[in-house]
Parts: C-alpha cells; structure tokens; sequence
C-alpha cells in the first residue's frame, strides 16, 4: 500500500491530499529515510512523522485496505510520541 494512503487509512493524517504534501515536503521518513508518497508500506516498518511542533514514531503492525474507524489504531503502534 502507497504511504499516503497507509496515513489517511490509519487515520494518522486526516486526507490523502495532506498526507502527500506531508511526504512531498520531507515531512516523513521510514526507517530513518525520507520517502515519497509512493513508497510501499510493508508491516514491520517504523514512520516518522513531523508535523508542526509535534513528532510522532509509529510501527506499522498491519496493512490493510480498507478499515473500520474503530480498528484504524490496531494497525500501528506508537514507538514515541512528542
């Protein structure tokens, strides 16, 4: 799955639109790197996310197509969170 859509499915960014801006601007890295919004996300995965003052790690645990708002936070977990 394209990392854009990983963000706006996990909920982690709210539209897909933004999360490609995000990603276009170096705004996020996985495992360490700055990646575009085309990277395939596999399970396993680390994302760095830095918007605004906040910085958030999270490790991708599912990836999935579509899911439910309930179960959007199953599919990662927080590493750390600033």
């Amino acid at each position: 799955m394209r990392l854009d859509k990983y963000l706006k499915v996990t909920r982690l960014i709210k539209r897909r639109t933004v999360a490609n801006e995000a990603c276009d601007a170096g705004k996020v890295e996985v495992n360490g790197k700055v990646q575009r919004a085309s990277y395939d996300v596999r399970e396993g995965d680390v994302i760095s996310l830095s918007l605004g003052a906040r910085t958030m790690r999270v490790r991708v645990e599912k990836v999935a197509e579509t899911v439910r708002k309930e179960d959007a936070p199953l599919m990662y977990s927080v590493v750390e969170d600033q």
